[in-house]
């Protein structure tokens, strides 16, 4: 993908992204954004459905990445169509071997479907007990055992007083589990939540990972910085630097419907730098990890991390 040059860097824009320009980060190649939503009013929003954001395609999207530095996607099913990963296969068609897939399933879904899941490009499910209107706690396990012969990840996303109770749950399945933003850890509950314990001593035995996705969310002091949320976040990334991911979560749905200030993505680059702390960790975080986990092509030269 070509990079723009300096003459128009500062006039690159992205829809659902505020600010301008490209991200002063030096950003390695073959980063990955490991966590992106796309929405198309071609296909029907699921009953009970919450979030309902504006069409976000394919196209705009790649001016995000134009703005980030990134080259590599995971596209997440959203909670606005349940179980329908129409939108996601025609991401995952769009940017091929670039892109990988989280969808979003049902137990009675057949081998024949995960197959083809499979084909596209999905590498996981989603169990969204936040926002979701189609998955409960009890289809932890069960899909979980689905799942497992393709290799698949489960990637989890609940209101943070909801872990401790799952902790013998989660600590019994055989695939790896993925907690995106921050697990909703609030900054102010780093060291105190049990929920924190929880999800840091799941990545020390190399049984999960988190994605550092939607800082904007969890924030307790808002934009533009987020300033505390950089403790939070080194908090995993010195627990396991190789079980941590990065992802913007374009286009921001919540703050499209208004919860939040819209975030700057160059900005939340920005800060992934400064959490990591150097261009080994963030090569690690943005390429080494999301080759690993969702099985991308590993880069040929790897840089030393300090």
């Amino acid at each position: 993908m070509a990079l723009p040059t300096a003459s128009c860097a500062d006039t690159l824009v992205a829809a659902f992204s505020a600010g301008r320009g490209r991200t002063a980060v030096d950003v390695p190649p073959d980063a990955c954004d490991c966590h992106v939503h796309l929405y198309d009013a071609r296909y029907p929003a699921a009953p009970g459905a919450a979030l309902r954001p504006p069409d976000a395609s394919a196209a705009d999207y790649r001016q995000l990445q134009r703005r980030t530095g990134t080259q590599r996607v995971v596209f997440v099913t959203p909670s606005t169509y349940g179980t329908d990963n129409r939108t996601l296969c025609d991401a995952l068609a769009a940017f091929g071997a670039r892109a990988r897939g989280v969808a979003v399933i049902e137990e009675q879904v057949s081998d024949a479907q995960l197959s083809a899941l499979h084909a596209c490009g999905v590498r996981g499910i989603r169990l969204n007990l936040s926002h979701g209107v189609v998955n409960s706690v009890s289809q932890i396990e069960p899909l979980a055992r689905r799942i497992a012969p393709l290799g698949w990840h489960l990637q989890l996303l609940a209101p943070v007083d909801t872990w401790p109770g799952l902790a013998a749950v989660l600590d019994r399945l055989q695939v790896p589990l993925v907690f995106d933003h921050f697990g909703r850890l609030a900054p102010s509950m780093a060291g105190r939540h049990p929920a924190h314990a929880l999800i840091l001593r799941l990545l020390s035995e190399r049984r999960a990972w988190v994605k550092l996705s939607g800082a904007y969310i969890v924030s307790e002091k808002g934009a533009p910085r987020y300033e505390d949320v950089a403790a939070l976040a080194r908090s995993f990334l010195e627990a396991a630097p190789d079980r941590v991911l990065w992802g913007s979560d374009w286009p921001h749905a919540s703050a499209t419907a208004g919860h939040q200030a819209m975030p700057d993505d160059a900005q939340q680059m920005a800060l992934l730098s400064d959490w990591t702390g150097s261009a080994g960790v963030l090569h690690r975080v943005l390429v080494r990890n999301p080759a690993e986990l969702y099985g991308f092509e590993h880069p040929a030269t790897i840089p030393e991390t300090p």
